[in-house]
């Protein structure tokens, strides 16, 4: 296959996403620059010309899912000769041109912090240049001052990039190393997304940052930020990830009771209940100072929704510190949690510690905490039944075609099937449950990961119309 300059309408590609919101949200740029080139999006790697990977390297197992993946594509290239491969993301970042040699059947390694660099490897001036691998992986501070593209496919959510980056060099994180350091967008830019995406009927916005809290550019910090957001005509909730707890400050926690718009919602990983832990972390928090900030949202907005992260096994780990954990989580009652083994990650300061746990004993403790969380969720989860709610759609529900699905302001998934409603309020109309709209639904069932509701057409002080739809 030889690429022409500005003759890339009838190519396609495919992407492979692995990790967090932040390489979704990537891709979705990732998949507006080769849009603006002309380029059409492939069902799956065989109908592609071109396979992008974009990976993430925080967790070793995202890290082998990609390699996996990667044996696979090979085989395929060997099939169709002309198949050009792009592996984007941190294991881009973190291998360079390592990569290149250990896989020299990919085309192009590209950092996240040159996601740019896809548009120049799409339009090429002869066979020569196709050839050559494109290796960018540079640092690139004007990363934060470039406006791209994005191609979102869902709706009526989404994600926005608020800052890049991160400085605080936790020990078993690889972000700093593949990510580079933080910087900020300006509010202008940010703004001007925003209100893009009210304009096209967005109604909820993600700011995403690798710590939000950290925000300042201008003179404006964080919740000055997200009060001018909170004016922006269209926008109906706003959410954000990822706190560090360390910079929570008293503003913020103020502006889940005086922002109308913020969802009622924060994700705030302590990553370890032991102080001694914790220092070995470099998260320079204690767990009592953590729990009072832990206090100050519930007295700010009662009822609001906190999930956290946990690593279980870090090195040093001991017994007493993994129950440390554990107390934790019985006293802080989180709503939800994402807990894994620590996997030692190359380049980090933790990876060279000394008493580096058995995996067996990772796999135990991990088991543990688990287990006691889902005892918490089920039972938090429990509490909600018979409450109302009030529930932006997203859509088709993933287990049930029949029945629609969505989130409530704490972001709880709530499953519904329309049709009873429909029958006892005759004047809604089915247009009126389409993805962005809100409704209010009693909760009548609670699951372990998600609720299940049924619309309400009573009132509710604060909540919409007595039709149960917001129009």
């Amino acid at each position: 296959m030889d690429w022409k300059k500005n003759e890339n309408k009838n190519h396609k590609f495919y992407i492979h996403t692995f990790g967090c919101q932040m390489n979704f949200h990537d891709s979705e740029k990732i998949s507006g620059l080769l849009s603006e080139n002309g380029f059409s999006e492939a069902s799956d790697g065989e109908g592609a010309d071109l396979v992008i990977f974009n990976t993430c390297s925080i967790r070793e197992k995202a890290e082998q899912k990609f390699l996996s993946e990667l044996g696979r594509i090979r085989k395929l290239k060997q099939q169709k000769p002309g198949l050009r491969i792009a592996v984007a993301g941190c294991v881009a970042q973190q291998m360079g041109k390592e990569l290149l040699k250990k896989a020299p059947y990919i085309d192009y390694v590209i950092g996240p912090q040159n996601l740019h660099a896809i548009k120049d490897i799409v339009p090429v001036q002869d066979k020569k240049s196709v050839d050559m691998p494109l290796l960018s992986v540079a640092e690139n501070p004007e990363l934060a001052s470039m406006e791209l593209p994005a191609e979102r496919k869902k709706r009526p959510g989404a994600w926005v990039s608020i800052m890049y980056g991160c400085d605080n060099f936790c020990t078993y994180c690889i972000v700093p190393h593949t990510r580079g350091r933080e910087v900020c967008r300006p509010w202008e830019s940010i703004r001007r997304e925003v209100e893009a995406l009210a304009s096209d009927g967005f109604k909820e916005v993600t700011f995403l940052g690798q710590n939000v809290n950290s925000y300042l550019s201008g003179g404006l910090d964080f919740p000055g930020m997200l009060e001018l957001a909170d004016a922006i005509d269209g926008i109906e909730r706003i959410r954000f990830v990822t706190s560090h707890p360390r910079d929570l400050s008293d503003g913020l926690i103020q502006a889940f009771g005086s922002l109308k718009k913020l969802c009622e919602h924060i994700h705030l990983p302590l990553q370890s209940g032991s102080d001694p832990i914790l220092a070995r972390m470099n998260r320079r928090y204690s767990l009592a100072g953590y729990r009072e900030k832990i206090e100050k949202l519930r007295r700010q907005a009662p009822g609001i929704s906190i999930t956290t992260d946990i690593i279980a096994g870090f090195p040093g780990e001991t017994d007493e510190d993994h129950e440390a954990t554990m107390t934790a989580l019985r006293e802080i009652e989180y709503d939800g949690i994402f807990a894994f083994k620590y996997s030692p990650r190359p380049g980090t300061a933790a990876s060279v510690f000394e008493k580096q746990v058995p995996d067996a004993v990772r796999a135990r403790r991990l088991s543990d905490i688990l287990a006691l969380q889902n005892e918490i969720t089920a039972r938090k989860n429990m509490y909600l039944v018979g409450t109302v709610q009030e529930v932006l759609v997203e859509g088709t529900s993933e287990k049930d075609e029949k029945k629609l699905t969505g989130r409530t302001r704490s972001n709880k998934i709530v499953n519904f099937d329309p049709s009873p409603g429909l029958e006892k309020a005759k004047k809604i109309k089915m247009e009126n449950l389409l993805p962005g709209r809100t409704v209010c639904l009693r909760i009548i069932r609670a699951g372990l990961h998600s609720l299940e509701g049924q619309l309400f057409t009573g009132n509710v002080a604060g909540l919409p119309p007595e039709d149960g739809i917001s129009l």
